[in-house]
């Protein structure tokens, strides 16, 4: 028996940092992704293909480990990087994107992401971990654009 949780997170701000470096440090995967909370592993498939490998998180008896992989397609002209759900690795698919438009050295960022995330559960179970797993993803997505903020406020004094 498995149980599926589906999730969308929107998220939209602005950064005192030009354009430019916002996209760089969001292009480069593994760099962006260092910002992003609980990540165990991430692993490099090649073709800008990473596949993402996140600690454990539950209550109890019962522990869920987020596996999925993403093929990153990046457009400075159209200020997109995009990422598409790789078949086959993990328990999840998620897909997304960061549009960014810059405005007068500054930046705005709007992140959209939509995962599918396949648990082998009890179905009962559905109604308590449903929840849980998209209170914490929402918290670790804050967590990670908080993060980049940090990295963004820095990169504008260089």
């Amino acid at each position: 028996m498995a149980i599926t949780v589906e999730l969308e997170i929107k998220r939209n701000f602005d950064v005192d940092c030009p354009f430019d470096k916002v996209f760089d440090v969001l292009a480069d995967v593994p760099y962006s992704v260092s910002h992003f909370p609980k990540v165990e592993r991430l692993v490099d498939l090649g073709e800008n293909t990473y596949r993402w490998e996140m600690e454990k998180i539950g209550v109890q008896k019962y522990h869920i480990q987020t596996i999925y992989a993403c093929k990153y397609i990046a457009n400075k002209e159209e200020g997109t990087i995009e990422w598409h759900p790789v078949e086959g690795e993990g328990n999840a698919l998620v897909k997304g994107r960061w549009k960014l438009l810059g405005f007068n050295g500054d930046t705005n960022i709007d992140f959209y992401t939509y995962g599918k995330l396949t648990v082998p559960l009890p179905g009962f179970l559905k109604m308590v971990i449903a929840p849980v797993v998209t209170n914490e993803f929402n918290s670790l997505v804050d967590q990670y654009i908080e993060n980049l903020k940090q990295t963004f406020a820095k990169k504008a004094q260089e």
